[in-house]
């Protein structure tokens, strides 16, 4: 009789120590689900679309370059053509780890570069993939 009762014993220990750690997985789960920031959240290309657009203002893009017309420099549209047929990379020359494949005019990329320096060299890899989203979207 002790045997059955020590054993007994043992077993409801045993299942409710198990359901309480499961319990505490659980809640640490949950947690850390309400505790991501906002930046790792799923963004969908229309999130994409809206900051690439908003960040292409901001950082003042829009006084050298319209969706189509050339102001200062090459019209959106055309940057997208020439990136299209060249098979460029736009976030790669935005880090500046890819030549200019637009205006190669070597006085005009001097001042295209530190304009880009200025502009985007605290933009995060998520932000300059926004950029690029709001470019190729100019049709």
């Amino acid at each position: 009789m002790k045997k059955s009762v020590l054993i007994l014993g043992l077993v409801a220990f045993f299942f409710t120590s198990c359901g309480e750690t499961k319990k505490e997985e659980v809640k640490k789960d949950v947690e850390a689900v309400e505790e991501a920031p906002a930046s790792e959240k799923v963004k969908t290309s229309d999130d994409y679309l809206a900051l690439g657009k908003e960040l292409f203002t901001t950082k003042t893009c829009v006084t050298c370059h319209q969706p189509d017309v050339k102001v200062i420099g090459p019209s959106i549209k055309d940057i997208n053509k020439i990136y299209t047929e060249k098979g460029g990379n736009i976030v790669a020359f935005l880090k500046g780890e890819s030549p200019a494949i637009v205006d190669t005019d070597p006085g005009q990329v001097a001042i295209m570069k530190a304009n880009i320096d200025g502009f985007v060299k605290d933009l995060t890899a998520e932000e300059l993939a926004a950029l690029s989203v709001y470019m190729s979207s100019v049709k």
